[in-house]
């Protein structure tokens, strides 16, 4: 069986797409300071693609066409489109690895995930001072701790 005139034009747009688009483009390559820190960027890609065609009938060509008449002209185009928006930094140095956003506002369950942590060593402070204090504390009801995070907008 013949391949249609429309794969081949899917394939070529395709095989440009993918050309353009590889890992690369999402992590970006590495950049050392004169400090020793590697800065990664970070990036957001997106792209599409569409393709179509259509198959003509001559006027006046038979009704039953024979062999060499079934092909029909065609016409058809296809286009992609690759979107990169970079997101953010990755920046490893010798005091750790640090996401540095560059909108700050879309990263609510980063944050509250960073400081998942400091909450836990809170609460295992809080049960530790309740079991050293014994059952006295717990007769006069101060059995709750403030527990103070400090959340600040880098």
């Amino acid at each position: 069986m013949s391949d249609h005139p429309i794969q081949g034009l899917m394939k070529t747009a395709m095989e440009n797409l993918k050309e353009m688009v590889d890992v690369n483009t999402i992590v970006g390559d590495p950049v050392e300071t004169p400090d020793g820190s590697v800065i990664l960027p970070i990036s957001k890609v997106g792209f599409g693609f569409a393709a179509g065609g259509s198959e003509f009938v001559l006027e006046g060509s038979p009704k039953t066409p024979t062999e060499t008449e079934k092909k029909h002209p065609f016409g058809g185009g296809s286009g992609g489109g690759v979107s990169i928006t970079p997101i953010a930094f990755l920046v490893v140095n010798g005091q750790g690895v640090n996401m540095v956003h560059l909108d700050q506002n879309t990263h609510l369950y980063e944050k509250l995930l960073d400081f998942a942590p400091q909450v836990v060593d809170k609460i295992q402070q809080m049960i530790q001072s309740n079991q050293s204090s014994g059952q006295s504390q717990g007769s006069t009801g101060q059995d709750a701790q403030d527990i103070n995070i400090n959340v600040d907008n880098d």
